[in-house]
């Protein structure tokens, strides 16, 4: 193999892996547009059956926390640690607390929903961000 072979190769590898790369922040874009459109369907649905927003609480990394927020929405999981605020964007709800956070509370900031809950947690369990949604209306609906 000569030297200009050898530069073709590496040229075709990164050439490879950029379009690589491409097609996965298109695949992570279209996923994140579409988890966005089922919270934005959350929050109609919520609106819509008057299902009652509440003032937001985010918990400690290690559980045992509990810090003010200034976000009003639901929660959509029973650990109360993934939320939908009332301008329909998602929230994780853990923090890392401390003293400053107890004395003046926390600012979660919004991330992208993801379209499965859990997906690639260790112990196994995921749940598609309709299901929770979903589950989320429909305990309300039944009380629970």
């Amino acid at each position: 193999m000569g030297e200009s072979d050898g530069l073709q190769w590496r040229e075709r590898q990164r050439q490879a892996v950029r379009a690589h790369a491409d097609a996965d922040a298109r695949r992570r874009a279209a996923e994140q547009a579409r988890a966005a459109e089922l919270v934005a369907w959350f929050v109609a649905e919520a609106t819509r059956r008057g299902l009652p927003a509440t003032r937001l609480v985010a918990r400690g990394y290690d559980g045992r926390g509990r810090y003010r927020t200034r976000l009003t929405g639901w929660y959509v999981d029973r650990a109360e640690t993934r939320a939908v605020d009332v301008a329909g964007r998602f929230h994780l709800l853990t923090v890392p607390g401390g003293l400053r956070a107890r004395l003046f509370g926390v600012d979660p900031q919004p991330s992208p929903a993801p379209l499965v809950i859990g997906a690639g947690g260790r112990d196994g369990e995921s749940v598609p961000l309709r299901d929770l949604l979903a589950r989320r209306l429909d305990a309300d609906a039944t009380g629970g």
